[in-house]
């Protein structure tokens, strides 16, 4: 689904190092499939999706999709969608030929989640109806069953299964390796810059792994139109800002904003009429009652979705949930548009060099393997607070590989102005506005240069901000300021104790000292071998130089004996 734009013939060149080839097949079949949507609309409802598709227009032919066309284009996809779980030996080319009855299948996938699951997407919705016609209701003689309708359905047969003529599926990988089999595979690498770009493709999610998450908001978003009609579920964050990692959780926000869409229709004499609405005290109040209302619902009548907790009093309300079907953790809040706003910017980052990506993802896997970050709220640095520190140290290149926030900002046009809740959010989306200077940094000397950028950063003094990209005086007391880019007040990573931070500067410190010294990404990606601060007292260590020493030389001695 990746592009890369660059604007220079050298840049390309540069910029073609690091591209994966999977990406350009992804992006190219992308595009089939959308000239395709937009040719075969004939006698098919629109859907919002596809109406998004069509106001954005023709694609941009010299540079990447916009974010909000590649969303479009997903949901679109999920709109014609249905998810079926299997038994558990179904035969792959007789479902595929009882599916096909139903209407033309552009894509299906199977993958593994408390049992088989297949993804299914025909070319039209005909397709997605004539299936949901056919399906029966369970016919359970000791249990009440809730008679809902949805695109989630499960596959029964009457007849003896064959074991000995089947074709069972193969199902595609929904999490990532684990750690160990991870360095054993990056070990294989000829070079350092290899082994990011191993790291980076065994981390990112894949085709299937996206499209099961815009299936999902697709499923619950059918349950909330029940109530709220021309509201929307989409996911934000790092399911589609392409930071994610295989097994990270599904964030979605429900959108209202297209409820007063309408009015924009409203005639300027004579009279009309209008819905009468019940108010209430602030949209705060609001977006707690709808949350509430779609928790019980999902609680009660969602297929698949457990564990549903209300968390209403946060700063963000937010519904968190279990959906078993895909296996995903679910958070949903309403009307986050700020929080949109930065999954548009981390894309748009992500997009300009396709270094930043694999930056991003070593350094999230080095922090994680060395507990830098963790899955458990509390002290720790957050993912989020890690990519835009990375971020901010490419905005500090010379020449600069990023451009600031402030920079966008000047290169935005009149419709581009964006202002929410009182927070300037304007940045430019078009890639052809945004001319960079020519940097041919490798990768292995970026990550080298990243662990030396930040063990010797002032944070006793001096905080991070990508809307400048320059260090500033703190703004107030803690270990470590990072500036939100929108909502400039706050700082992200304010949960952050002392300990932490000097743990994470101790770390940078020994690993740019690692590399340095010839050793490879596998020696950073063993936590026993770093130093490191585990609880609240610190427990004495050999010196740092003699103890790397020892694991570089043991290092040697292991690749001289396979090698022989």
């Amino acid at each position: 689904m990746r592009a890369v734009y660059v604007t220079t013939a050298m840049a390309a060149s540069v910029a073609m190092r690091w591209f994966n080839v999977r990406e350009r097949k992804c992006h190219a079949k992308c595009l089939q499939t959308l000239e395709a949507l937009l040719s075969t609309r004939t006698g098919v409802g629109v859907t919002r999706a596809e109406d998004a598709l069509k106001d954005e227009g023709e694609l941009k032919k010299n540079g990447p999709k916009a974010l909000k066309v590649l969303q479009a284009e997903r949901r679109a996809e999920a709109e014609r969608s249905v998810l079926i779980s299997c038994l558990p030996k179904t035969d792959q080319n007789k479902f595929l030929k009882y599916i096909s009855k139903h209407g033309n299948v552009n894509k299906c996938f199977f993958y593994e989640s408390f049992g088989t699951y297949a993804v299914v997407e025909f070319s039209d919705k005909d397709g997605v109806l004539s299936l949901l016609d056919s399906a029966t209701i369970p016919s359970i003689s000791h249990e009440s069953v809730v008679p809902l309708r949805s695109r989630l359905l499960s596959l029964r047969n009457i007849n003896t299964v064959d074991t000995d003529k089947q074709t069972t599926p193969q199902c595609q990988p929904q999490r990532t390796v684990p750690i160990n089999e991870l360095i054993q595979q990056l070990s294989s690498c000829n070079s350092l810059e290899q082994q990011i770009m191993s790291l980076t493709e065994a981390h990112s999610l894949t085709e299937e792994n996206t499209r099961l998450r815009f299936l999902v908001c697709s499923l619950l978003n059918d349950i909330a139109a029940a109530y709220f009609p021309e509201s929307s579920i989409r996911p934000f964050g790092s399911s589609v800002n392409g930071f994610g990692k295989l097994g990270c959780d599904l964030d979605m926000f429900l959108d209202l904003d297209a409820i007063g869409a309408s009015n924009t229709n409203m005639p300027r004499s004579g009279m009309y009429v209008e819905y009468q609405m019940k108010r209430t005290n602030s949209e705060r109040a609001v977006t707690q009652s709808v949350l509430s209302v779609i928790a019980e619902c999902l609680e009660q009548f969602g297929p698949g979705c457990v564990g549903v907790q209300k968390i209403l009093n946060a700063r963000c309300p937010l519904v968190r949930f279990a959906h078993q079907p895909s296996g995903f953790q679910c958070d949903l809040t309403a009307n986050n548009r700020v929080a949109m706003r930065s999954t548009e910017l981390l894309y748009l980052f992500g997009e300009l060099d396709p270094r930043v990506r694999a930056l991003v993802f070593t350094v999230r896997c080095w922090a994680r393997a060395n507990g830098v970050t963790s899955s458990i709220p509390g002290a720790w640095i957050t993912n989020f607070s890690l990519t835009l520190m990375v971020v901010f140290f490419l905005q500090r290149r010379s020449p600069p590989i990023l451009p600031t926030l402030d920079r966008l900002k000047e290169l935005a046009g009149p419709s581009e102005r964006c202002i929410i809740d009182g927070n300037d959010c304007t940045f430019t989306s078009d890639f052809r506005k945004i001319q960079l200077e020519i940097n041919t940094e490798s990768l292995d000397q970026l990550l080298r240069d990243f662990f030396e950028f930040y063990s010797t950063f002032l944070f006793n003094r001096m905080s991070i901000n990508i809307r400048k990209g320059k260090e500033e005086h703190k703004p107030e007391l803690g270990p470590l300021h990072i500036q939100n880019p929108f909502e400039t007040s706050l700082n992200v990573s304010k949960n952050v104790n002392i300990s932490q931070l000097d743990r994470f500067v101790s770390l940078c410190q020994e690993s740019a000292w690692m590399l340095q010294s010839g050793a490879t990404l596998t020696t950073l990606l063993l936590p026993s071998q770093i130093s490191a601060v585990r609880g609240r007292k610190k427990r004495k260590v050999e010196p740092a130089s003699e103890r790397i020493k020892g694991l570089l030389e043991s290092l040697r001695t292991k690749n001289n004996v396979q090698k022989k």
